[in-house]
């Protein structure tokens, strides 16, 4: 039987060269472990919890895995606790995301962990190379959820190549919900990919079932992106499924924060914990009332997203079509 095998997965000890993105609170434990236990790489969005929650999601996510897991963590908050908490846990990847992290690689790699980071352009990959950065994320504008720079997949991988020259594997983030999307980052010069958008359209998501329908149902066009969902981090673009908060605060001007529509409406409920317009949550299962007024994080791959299937499902089918796709490059050679 056919398999990629890139120096991706030899690095981190995996059987596929796919990193599952964080996801937010849409994964859970059973989902990091079904993507681990597969042969991809998944990961913890550990970023902004509270500690106790973090020993919690680790815990559970080791107890059910004995494959490499991947603690992914946010550089705009304090990370010392966390990477301390997940170094002690046996965790052994980190991967960090928005800001500088020089001042833990040193202690990363002294426990025989790696380091993952994410940049955004040519010049960011040199300057990780130079800390001692272990695997580089380099993201396209397309992408969903949170975006760092503003070039496209196409353009950022060749140019992240050129500047790495070899030294370390680089991953592609943005623009790839299945096999022709692998294949092509992979003929570019990836060592593999962080897919997203497609995986949130899995039974195993943690999300709530409309945004779920409307993955399936949207357009590649039906995204924007935007920093007006920054309630919880400031200065923060997303790229998100245009709704109607998106919608009317573009009809009134798009007015600053403090002076847009329904600035203070509590739209929906965490559990017992109120959340209002512009809030950075993602529609939980479990959340009641206008739901759809809330961020639904989605790429412009959401065009490709047509149908909700099992986790492993939606891997066999990138893993089978990528490998075809390779073939028949190859065929194509005279």
């Amino acid at each position: 039987m056919k398999e990629i095998k890139t120096k991706l997965c030899d690095s981190l000890g995996i059987k596929v060269p796919i990193i599952q993105a964080p996801l937010g609170v849409a994964v859970t434990p059973e989902f990091v472990s079904t993507v681990s236990n597969y042969g991809a790489l998944g990961a913890m969005p550990l970023g902004t919890w509270e500690l106790d929650r973090c020993e919690k999601m680790i815990d559970a996510t080791l107890a059910l895995t004995d494959k490499p897991v991947a603690a992914n963590l946010i550089l705009d908050w304090d990370q010392s606790a966390r990477v301390d908490l997940c170094l002690r846990k046996g965790v052994k990847i980190i991967w960090f995301f928005w800001g500088d992290p020089s001042p833990f690689i040193e202690k990363i790699h002294a426990h025989g962990a790696q380091v993952i980071y994410t940049v955004s352009s040519a010049d960011e990959a040199k300057r990780a190379v130079d800390m001692g950065v272990d695997i580089i994320v380099a993201q396209g504008w397309e992408a969903g959820g949170h975006i760092l720079g503003k070039v496209a997949t196409m353009a950022l991988i060749p140019a992240v190549i050129d500047a790495v020259q070899g030294k370390i594997p680089v991953v592609t983030a943005g623009g790839v919900a299945d096999g022709r999307g692998l294949a092509a980052n992979l003929v570019l010069g990836a060592d593999g990919a962080v897919v997203g958008t497609r995986l949130l359209s899995s039974y195993e998501a943690n999300i709530h079932k409309s945004y779920q329908a409307k993955l399936v149902t949207a357009k590649e066009t039906d995204t924007v992106y935007t920093q007006v969902f920054d309630k919880g981090w400031k200065n923060a673009p997303v790229r998100i499924l245009r709704n109607s908060t998106y919608d009317n605060w573009v009809a009134a001007g798009k007015p600053d924060s403090g002076h847009r529509p329904g600035e203070n409406d509590v739209i929906t409920y965490y559990g017992d914990i109120p959340i209002t317009r512009y809030s950075l949550s993602i529609p939980a299962p479990t959340m009641t009332g206008d739901v759809e007024a809330l961020a639904h994080y989605a790429g412009q791959t959401v065009g490709l997203v047509n149908d909700v299937k099992p986790l492993t499902e939606i891997l066999d089918e990138m893993i089978g079509d990528a490998i075809e796709r390779i073939d028949r490059c190859q065929r194509l050679v005279l």
